[in-house]
């Protein structure tokens, strides 16, 4: 790309750019029609969601009225048969709180109606709730032995509640009549997350279809905005499942998806950010379906899970049908502990991979290197900004000789730059391959690889990547303040505005985060450190500067709404960086350097198998070019010759 192409299509953009910007609506216009879109989109949007939540009361409430708009009680049994009984009653709520977790449960449906966390907040402060009554549902569907089709989130249940030393236990009893009834027994441990359900049925072969041997379920939760933003949360709300003996998958992260689960299902997560609600089978899951959808940002929620499945079921009650729950944090160490007793590792849960580590390639840095430092830090240091800082020095220690390697590379293409020049004013241009033969030449009678500065690096980037997945998803860091960032797993706005700019807000968003912008500052100036020490030459080098001091902005963009924990560690590690760049140029004599570099060139230098190659390849490829220019001239030869 040469100097008069790259110049035109700065002023291609410069005109497309000013015409946008004259062309542009009044400020005036602009909030007035983002007014209207607004007022548009969120009267349909209240309607929606006045439409879905109201969708699963319909069928109770008409069902209600007819009950409780009749004193006949023929009519109740023709609508309920075995379990009229149960169709009649009051909607009694009530708290069961184990240390960990409060669970609200319902007489109606005979299921918990809300949870709360208990020792968690919300980002405005308010207690952590992933899921209120008008937000959540767990229906079970039962066909009787009068061909009626019956959901447990109509009928009435009858509680009682027992205490023991270790859990306190719930029974919602579905009675069909004195002798046959339906028992959903929840254990809830004292100062646990997960919880344990049995559905057991007592005399109930008469009542319900002799068929049965599978109960049908439907379980649904909106997930709101607990985290500071927005679009990051929703970017790590997912609805995540692991078939039996086998891995974890999931639906799409960005979009609206559902999925047909053919085989055995394990465990299905609602996941937000930092917290799930997981629903775990005992032995499998059947006829699974999940989905999930995107929800609009003029609402509260940020996704809408759902999941239908089937659970075996002995209707003769002489086993019951089992199942777990879990509502608490994406906690990595918390998770992991549930298969601590586990060998089989094909039994095992393996809940800790809704955790985003990564791509598999390098989720092994995570696991193996940064949680566990990160957890020996946390044990003698309370101040996460610390123990973030103390991270950055360790592994910018370990990696010291890499970064060391890949310098000394770098000041030997430096201080061969005169020679290198010589040979590109003696061989012009158009001999590149002559021109490039002759400095490979010189890079093998000195013993220098202009490779062997990028293979060190490369061994880095397996760490940069897995901080880059550890810091959004690092449970510890969550509500964690450090200097003006008053939380870690979140953006540290310092100036915010509220009106709309195109191309900014959806990209970059309505503020400025401090450690974000600090890291950019410090990666230009580090650019140009590194520019400084390899001057560029040429138009395609220019091209090559001018996209190095791209870089850092684009990076701003990305980094602006991630985790201030994670661009604080970049800010950290390139200050670091300059710094062994400072201590490496006053340590290292470029001109001893090069004296050892020339005493090289009488001796015998050993090819690595790169440079090998890579000469071979050359001398392969310029035989080449020079039997096609003998043969071309040949054949202007003999072209003379007939003539």
């Amino acid at each position: 790309m040469d100097k008069n192409t790259i110049i035109g299509f700065v002023l291609i953009f410069l005109v497309v750019l000013g015409f946008g910007w004259l062309n542009r609506p009044s400020q005036e216009e602009l909030e007035r029609a983002q007014h209207q879109r607004d007022s548009i989109a969120a009267v349909q949007e209240a309607a929606r969601l006045a439409e879905l939540r109201l969708e699963r009361e319909r069928e109770i409430a008409d069902s209600l009225a007819i009950v409780q708009g009749t004193a006949d009680s023929t009519k109740v049994k023709a609508i309920y048969g075995e379990f009229a009984s149960a169709a009649v009653g009051e909607d009694n709520t009530f708290d069961i709180d184990n240390g960990k977790i409060t669970l609200t449960f319902s007489s109606r449906g005979g299921r918990v109606v809300a949870a709360k966390v208990n020792d968690y907040f919300r980002y405005d402060s308010l207690p952590m709730m992933l899921f209120n009554p008008k937000e959540a549902n767990l229906n079970f569907t039962l066909f009787t032995n009068s061909n009626r089709i019956l959901n447990t989130e109509s009928l009435f249940f009858v509680p009682e509640v027992k205490v023991t030393d270790e859990a306190q236990v719930v029974t919602m009893r579905l009675v069909a009549d004195s002798a046959s009834y339906l028992d959903f027994i929840y254990t809830i441990p004292n100062d646990e997350y997960m919880t344990k359900c049995e559905i057991v049925a007592h005399n109930m072969k008469h009542v319900l279809s002799p068929s049965t041997s599978a109960i049908d379920f439907n379980w649904d939760v909106m997930v709101r905005q607990n985290e500071k933003g927005r679009k990051f949360e929703s970017r790590y709300a997912t609805l995540n499942y692991k078939f039996v003996s086998d891995a974890m998958d999931k639906l799409s992260e960005t979009k609206s998806d559902s999925e047909d689960l053919t085989g055995k299902v394990k465990w299905v997560a609602f996941k937000d950010q930092f917290f799930s609600s997981i629903m775990i089978a005992d032995e499998a899951f059947t006829s699974t379906h999940v989905s999930s959808e995107v929800m609009s940002e003029k609402t509260p929620y940020i996704k809408h899970h759902k999941m239908e499945g089937s659970l075996n079921f002995d209707i003769s009650g002489a086993e019951p049908t089992t199942f777990y729950t879990y509502y608490g944090p994406n906690k990595y160490s918390l998770l992991r502990s549930y298969d601590k007793n586990i060998e089989d590792s094909d039994e095992k849960l393996k809940l800790h991979h809704i955790i985003p580590m990564g791509w598999k390639l390098f989720r092994w840095v995570s696991t193996g290197i940064i949680i566990p430092l990160f957890d020996f830090f946390g044990k003698f240091i309370t101040n996460y900004g610390l123990i973030i800082l103390l991270m950055t020095i360790v592994i910018k220690l370990v990696i010291l000789p890499f970064t060391y390697k890949s310098y000394m590379s770098s000041a030997k293409m430096r201080v061969l730059r005169p020679q290198i020049e010589e040979i590109n004013a003696r061989i012009p241009a158009e001999k590149a391959m002559e021109r490039q033969q002759a400095t490979m030449e010189l890079y093998n009678k000195v013993g220098v690889s202009p490779m062997s500065g990028c293979l060190p690096m490369l061994f880095q980037m397996p760490i940069l990547f897995a901080m880059f997945s550890f810091f959004p998803t690092a449970f510890e860091l969550r509500g964690q303040s450090f200097l003006w960032a008053d939380d870690l797993s979140a953006y540290d706005a310092i100036f915010t505005w509220d009106t709309y700019i195109p191309l900014i807000t959806p990209y970059f968003g309505n503020h400025i985060s401090l450690f974000c912008l600090l890291m950019t500052v410090t990666n230009i100036i580090y650019t140009k450190i590194n520019m400084a020490n390899n001057p560029a030459q040429g138009d395609q080098m220019a091209v090559m500067k001018w996209m190095m001091y791209l870089m850092p902005v684009m990076f701003m963009f990305i980094f602006n709404n991630y985790a201030s924990g994670l661009s604080y560690y970049y800010f950290v590690s390139l200050l670091i960086t300059i710094l062994q760049t400072y201590l490496f140029r006053l340590f290292i004599n470029e001109d001893k350097l090069l004296q050892k570099l020339e005493a090289r060139k009488g001796k015998p230098q050993k090819k690595s198998g790169f440079m090998a190659r890579l000469e071979a390849a050359q001398k392969a490829q310029q035989q080449a070019i020079r039997e096609q220019q003998q043969q071309m001239m040949k054949g202007g030869k003999n072209s003379k010759g007939r003539h």
